[in-house]
């Protein structure tokens, strides 16, 4: 199983190649897959299937006004099925993060966009050494059925953009298809996700998946990008707004880059916007403990095809 993508220096941590076979290894660790929901019963129908019976799912609901917990309850009773605590997509997958028990979190949408069949691409790159695997639709194997040019335009500028800003070398900054090691949530210092009191906090909207993309930059871990092909909605309008989004990454991306400048400055040492090239396995799971042996050397920063 190919990942692509490219490299960002940082230990080789994993104790499995990237073609290894999930079926075959024990030792494969336990994934959690955090699914946002509102309103997507029909979507559910045919993606809740897709996704591996051996993986935990945990459904956020954002107050569906249709049947999509009772879908996810016919489909899927051993999901983990919760109501977020405020709104937006941001505190939805804040909510799932903490009710995961995986040692993996994967990001899935709910509307038949993503593959879950891809998901064990995504974990074989985390197990070969990465902290954090991106999905990309523009690397060699990945693609989208669903982009447009005005939107692959405004993507592509703002992927350069944050490049520049951020001192790495993405293709796909707008694109919410990836997976972490669990431990590394507290590096990227996310919105509190337990007050219910209404007011809504920087993160809890669409522009968290920029957030986390840039704070998993400037907290400098390992990242590896992982090719993906986004498909079609199943069903429904999207939501999403090619000038309305676009506005909302680029002022995303200037205050992360502000925050983030603001921290160097004021204590390095004391924040996660400090650069820091993994060179050690971080925070605090101790990965040997799962069975994956560390392997020697570090991986500089390369290309892959």
């Amino acid at each position: 199983m190919s990942t692509g993508g490219h490299w960002y220096r940082g230990r080789n941590r994993g104790g499995r190649s990237a073609g290894s076979d999930r079926s075959a290894n024990g030792d494969w660790p336990r994934v959690s897959v955090v699914v946002p929901v509102l309103n997507e019963a029909p979507n559910l129908r045919q993606v809740l299937p897709t996704i591996p019976d051996d993986y935990e799912v945990v459904v956020v609901d954002g107050g569906s006004a249709d049947e999509s917990v009772d879908v996810v309850a016919r489909l899927r009773p051993d999901a983990v099925v919760l109501r977020q605590t405020r709104w937006g997509k941001g505190n939805a997958l804040g909510c799932g993060f903490a009710a995961a028990t995986g040692e993996i979190v994967v990001m899935f949408d709910a509307d038949g966009s993503a593959d879950a069949r891809e998901i064990d691409a995504f974990v074989a790159t985390l197990l070969s050494g990465a902290d954090f695997a991106k999905g990309t639709r523009f690397a060699a194997g990945g693609g989208s059925a669903d982009i447009t040019a005005l939107r692959r335009a405004g993507n592509n500028g703002l992927t350069l953009l944050a490049n520049r800003l951020f001192g790495m070398h993405f293709t796909d900054l707008c694109y919410g298809y990836n997976a972490f090691w669990r431990d590394v949530l507290p590096l990227l210092d996310l919105p509190d996700h337990r007050p219910d009191d209404g007011a809504f906090r920087w993160g809890d909207g669409f522009e968290i998946e920029t957030v986390i993309t840039c704070r998993a930059a400037a907290a400098g871990l390992v990242i590896r990008e992982v090719p993906s092909h986004e498909k079609h909605r199943l069903h429904g309008p999207s939501n999403l707004s090619a000038w309305r989004d676009g506005r909302r990454v680029l002022r995303t991306l200037l205050y992360e880059w502000r925050a983030r400048d603001r921290s160097i400055r004021l204590s390095p040492a004391a924040t996660h916007f400090a650069p820091r090239r993994t060179e050690s396995p971080c925070a605090s799971v101790d990965r040997n403990a799962r069975g994956l042996a560390p392997a020697a050397g570090t991986d500089a920063v390369e290309d892959a095809t």
